[in-house]
This record gives structure tokens, C-alpha cells and sequence, in this order.
């Protein structure tokens, strides 16, 4: 059995997030993807984690599904947490994400937060706490909880961003850095360019959505595969198995692989590039060090992006694969496949949305059409779709890297191209 799981998400109480991330709307998007196991998120929040209590029962061991509905869709329950402080003389500025087996636990998890910062203030609450101290919390709370520093190259808000973040997570967890086992990478990076750190060697690395409305989940996912899928089979798939107490049979009985991750293609993420936003400046990491990390339109700094961090870092060439490393494979929403093709500039339109149901509805979630379907099925029903997925499992697109907050532009077919299905969708 295959199970793809999206851990990161927000809820309808996180700042700049649509107000339909409500239980039900996550619930009928999920199903709508192809997910299998969707993080609550947000647990920290009294209003959600109260709609989370209402609207929820137990399914499997530490898994959750919509009360009263006969449906495959889990919830687990998770939260990001906001930790700003002062650490060897510099401002830190940590997202963590927490896994947690059961609202007891996050119970326990709130109540000690609560003392050191307002849990009501959004969603991803800020706390003025170091990152250890958090750790530590969680921990007490329960020792099958799981804490992920999250999408950890983001210049501002990670562990390792350009920013407010560390060298190094030995730097940041100290003598905790044992209890840390996973990454998330973050839209802006993939496995690959992960792979350029020896010293990541040792953890495993997730992929989220950290979606902020219901039709972004699943931008990035995992995949796993087995029987019980439980919430700690999940967490034991997750940790790296030289960890003796973790091997693939759990005292529960439970068997679960983690085979590989769905990726962003990292230049369509915000922070990918160099730049400076306001001045539309856009730089590759040999051009912010031709300009001295100078914007060359107005004088301020740039902000350094993903790739230039990652860079600094590294103690391996570009390219690198460890022995071990997990497969990823890389995706473009559907529905920005399906704006390209219709020439539309926003791919919520009406006739983008008509095209994404007619899909659906046909081979069942989108996650089937991006990974699975055979092409010359997808093009038997949508043809220029069908070529567009073809492109892109075979990586044949060009995208414009995003940089300073801006997205990356993706393009999938050259105007040659463009030409030539136009002609073939005229017979």
C-alpha cells in the first residue's frame, strides 16, 4: 500500500492564509490530490485545536479522520512554531515543526508554551525562546513526539538561513542535537542540492507543502509504503534506522518505508536566487558576488538566496549522491500546466478550474496524473496536458528562478512547440 503524507500546513488562524483551511475543505482537497495523510497543523492555536477536538476522531493508532465520514483521508496532528532570540551575539530566527501522537500530548505541549508567549496570537505562534528550550518541552510532553526544523534554507525563519540562521545544526541544538533525526527542505531547495552537505548525511530529509489555502497542499509530499500505517510507524520511517531502537518492526507491529519524497522544482520556490524585489533585480549566485551582495540598482544589500547559502556550505561539488540517498521526483501543479496551456495568466480562471475537474474527476486525483498514468493515456483525454506531463517528468522545462519573495516562473513549451500541438490538436 502506498500513502502520500503532507505534514506542513496552516490552518484559517495563521497570518495570510485563505479562511477555507478549515477541516472539511483540507479533507475534500486531500482527496482531490491524492493524499493519504494530511498534518492538522497549527495544534498551538486554542481556536483550531477546539475545532480540531470537534471535527475529529481516532482512526488508526495516533491518526485521525473527520467524524461521522467513511473516507480514507488521516489527519496527524502538527504544528510550526516561531522561536526569535539572541544566540552568540546575532537575532535567531527558527520555524520548527512538532508532530504529536495525541491531543493529550498537545495539550501538555500548549501549556508549557502558553507561559512563554501569547498561543492566540496566530496560528505559528512567535516565542522568544531558543530552540533547545522548545526541544525539551516537546520532549517532556512525550517522547514519541518528533520536532523538524522546518523548510531549512529560507533566508529568513530556518536553521540555516542566509539571514538569522546557523552554520550548523550542532550550532543551533548543541548538546541536543541527537534528538533531531529529519529536515524539511523547503520549496526553494531539493534533495540534490542537500546532498552538497556531508554533515546532512545523517538526517533524513521531508518535503511539505506548507500550504497557506487548501488547493496548495501537496505541493511537495512523501511517500510511503507498507501495511499499518499508524502515527508510529510514520515517525519510525521517518528516523534513520542505524538508530538501533528504530528498525522497521515496531513493538506495535508496524512495517512502513519511506520510499521517496515529491518535490517543488527548487527554482519555483521564492528564495531560490539572489535579488532584490523592489528593484526587480534577479541574481545568480556569481552575480550577487560580481555586485558584492550589492543591489546594482539602488545600493542596499540583496537578499541571499537559497542556492548562495547552500553553496557556502557545502563541502561537496554540485551533483554529489550518497550511497543511501532517497529518490525524489520533481512535479508542477496541474493547474499550472493547465494555465500555460490555455494562455491564462492566473491559474484560478474558470475555464483553468473547469479543465483541472474534467481531470480529476476522470483519473481520480492529480497525483495519479502527475506521477502515475501512462502519458499516452492523459493525451488520449487532454492531449496538450498529456505532452505537458510528459516535459515535465522528463524535466524539459524552463523555469525564471524565484528570488526576494517572488515565485519562479515556469515554462513548459516554447512557442516552437506551442505551434506544433496547436496544429496537431487541430486533426
Amino acid at each position: 500500500m502506498r500513502y502520500i503524507c503532507d505534514f506542513h500546513i496552516h490552518s484559517k488562524y495563521s497570518r495570510a492564509t485563505s479562511r477555507d483551511m478549515n477541516i472539511e475543505s483540507l479533507e475534500k482537497w486531500a482527496k482531490i490530490k491524492g493524499i493519504s495523510v494530511l498534518g492538522t497543523g497549527d495544534f498551538t492555536h486554542p481556536l483550531w485545536l477546539k475545532e480540531l477536538k470537534a471535527k475529529l476522531e481516532p482512526a488508526e493508532e495516533g491518526l485521525y479522520k473527520l467524524s461521522n465520514q467513511q473516507n480514507n483521508v488521516r489527519f496527524i496532528l502538527t504544528s510550526e512554531i516561531s522561536c526569535i532570540y539572541l544566540k552568540h551575539g546575532k537575532v535567531r530566527k527558527i520555524h520548527l515543526i512538532i508532530f504529536a501522537p495525541s491531543f493529550k500530548v498537545v495539550e501538555r505541549i500548549n501549556t508549557q508554551l502558553s507561559w512563554s508567549g501569547n498561543l492566540s496570537s496566530d496560528g505559528r505562534p512567535i516565542l522568544g525562546m531558543d530552540v533547545k528550550e522548545v526541544l525539551k518541552i516537546m520532549l517532556n510532553s512525550s517522547p514519541e513526539c518528533l520536532m523538524v526544523p522546518a523548510h531549512v534554507w529560507t533566508p529568513w525563519y530556518s536553521l540555516f538561513g542566509s539571514r538569522s540562521g546557523f552554520d550548523s545544526l550542532r550550532e543551533c541544538f548543541e548538546e541536543l542535537s541527537s534528538y533531531i533525526f529529519a529536515l524539511e527542505t523547503g520549496l526553494s531547495s531539493d534533495p540534490a542540492m542537500n546532498w552538497r552537505l556531508s554533515a546532512l548525511d545523517k538526517y533524513t530529509l521531508i518535503s511539505n507543502s506548507d500550504a497557506h489555502s487548501p488547493a496548495k497542499i501537496g505541493r511537495e509530499a512523501n511517500v510511503f509504503e507498507g501495511e499499518n500505517l499508524t502515527y508510529n510507524s510514520i515517525i519510525k520511517a521517518i528516523k534513520p534506522k542505524k538508530d538501533s531502537s528504530l528498525d522497521s518492526k515496531s513493538k506495535f507491529g508496524d512495517r512502513l518505508s519511506f520510499v521517496f519524497t515529491i518535490e517543488f522544482f527548487p527554482e519555483e520556490g521564492k528564495y531560490h536566487y539572489d535579488g532584490h524585489r523592489l528593484c526587480r533585480v534577479r541574481l545568480s549566485p556569481a552575480e550577487r558576488k560580481k555586485y558584492g551582495g550589492i543591489c546594482p540598482n539602488c545600493g542596499r544589500p540583496v537578499t541571499v538566496g537559497v542556492l548562495s547559502r547552500v553553496d557556502t556550505l557545502a563541502d561537496r561539488e554540485e551533483g554529489f549522491t550518497p550511497t543511501k540517498a532517497r529518490p525524489f521526483n520533481k512535479i508542477v501543479p496541474l493547474v499550472e500546466i493547465i494555465a500555460e496551456i490555455f494562455s491564462q495568466t492566473t491559474p484560478t480562471s474558470k475555464i483553468v478550474n473547469e479543465e483541472y475537474q474534467r481531470l480529476i474527476n476522470y483519473f481520480g486525483n492529480e497525483f495519479e496524473i502527475l506521477l502515475n498514468v501512462p502519458i499516452e493515456e492523459i493525451i488520449k483525454i487532454s492531449p496538450k496536458v498529456g505532452e505537458g506531463v510528459k516535459k515535465i517528468r522528463r524535466g524539459e522545462i524552463k523555469i525564471i528562478p524565484g528570488y526576494d519573495g517572488e515565485y519562479g516562473k515556469v515554462q513548459i513549451f516554447n512557442r516552437e512547440e506551442e505551434k506544433k500541438l496547436n496544429q496537431k490538436t487541430l486533426f
